[in-house]
């Protein structure tokens, strides 16, 4: 039996005693039980209660409680704890002014301290969330710890910040075992948290995809160069990952890994240093110049009268002219133009003579 179940059988048995007790108030009777009179009100008043609290038990008591679940959730803790500490600020200068407050005439006297508590309350409140970063602020400079992550690596090769995309696409892996990512490999806590959210997903697809970037975060670890460093850092009051990565990257001087492509126009544009893996892929596809020979297996037809389309081994498509004779064949070709396009490379080539 669910929760909602159960407060409706509550609020059944609830307001049907309503149901009932208001019957006996209307007909004013010293014995509902026994006056068949009053039972012709009573009875239908007790029934007409207890469907209400069916219906409407659900919508006073699980459904609140689960907005507002949801509502807390999506309250960054920062905000909370600074709420409360702004709170208790405010009770305290509302409880001070209660003394003299108290010593008004009435009714000023009685109502006036119950006021300020909920003005000095809401205030402090709300003066605190609003200036939650220059609270953190003061907070830092009188206890600063500095970031082990950070510290240890300023000195020697710059750290880089994975993204999650880049994480679940695995490449990372093999570029990292060829050494050209020289500095220590940060994953933020908060990147690692949205690749288990995605791990649990309820999406075959997205589960697959999530577990697939753990599997390559333990494969990362467990290599002896470049390191693979879980980090605390992370920046309070910002929400999305993306955003996050980025005030990271530019407090803390770091280079972002990606391939997702919002994400590297965006980090662009403020001045962030992005390595985008499918750039590099891009730019270490086999160059063809044109007049150079290549041989390749013609597999389907292009989308011009008489191409053809093959492909070579890194995936670049070459357009063969009047091609599609020489479907299923491998055949010499001789490169005559090479067109670069935001999906990659794309190669038009002609049969040999």
């Amino acid at each position: 039996m669910n929760i909602d179940r159960i407060f409706r059988i509550l609020g059944l048995i609830l307001f049907a005693i309503i149901g009932w007790q208001a019957g006996v108030i209307f007909t004013q009777t010293s014995e509902p039980f026994t006056d068949l009179e009053a039972l012709k009100y009573i009875i239908p008043l007790t029934l007409l209660g207890g469907a209400l609290g069916w219906v409407i038990a659900p919508w006073i008591s699980t459904r609140p409680a689960k907005l507002a679940v949801r509502s807390f959730r999506n309250i960054p803790i920062e905000d909370i704890i600074a709420g409360a500490i702004g709170l208790a600020l405010g009770l305290v200068v509302a409880a001070l002014l209660a003394i003299p407050l108290s010593q008004l005439p009435s009714p000023f006297g009685s109502i006036l301290p119950f006021v300020a508590s909920i003005v000095f309350g809401y205030m402090g409140a709300m003066v605190t969330v609003l200036r939650r970063e220059d609270l953190t602020r003061l907070l830092s400079r009188t206890r600063r710890t500095p970031e082990p992550s950070i510290e240890k690596t300023i000195t020697g090769p710059r750290p880089v910040l994975l993204d999650t995309s880049v994480i679940i696409d695995g490449r990372i892996a093999d570029v990292a075992r060829t050494g050209f990512l020289a500095g220590p490999l940060l994953v933020p806590r908060f990147v690692l948290a949205e690749l288990q959210y995605i791990a649990d997903s309820a999406d075959p697809l997205r589960r697959a995809r999530g577990r697939r970037g753990l599997e390559v975060l333990d494969e990362l670890q467990n290599m002896d160069e470049p390191k693979l460093e879980i980090t605390d850092l992370d920046a309070p009051g910002v929400r999305e990952v993306d955003e996050k990565l980025m005030t990271l990257a530019r407090q803390y001087d770091l280079a972002i890994v990606t391939n997702d492509y919002n994400l590297n126009r965006v980090a662009m544009l403020q001045g962030i240093t992005v390595l985008n893996l499918n750039d590099l892929a891009n730019a270490m596809k086999a160059i063809y110049l044109p007049g150079e020979r290549l041989r390749l297996r013609v597999i389907q037809e292009g989308k011009e009268y008489g191409q053809g389309v093959g492909y070579l081994d890194d995936g670049t498509m070459v357009v063969v002219e009047n091609g599609n004779r020489y479907i299923g064949q491998e055949i010499d070709l001789v490169v005559t133009k090479v067109l670069q396009t935001s999906a990659g490379r794309m190669i038009f080539a002609a049969p040999a003579k």
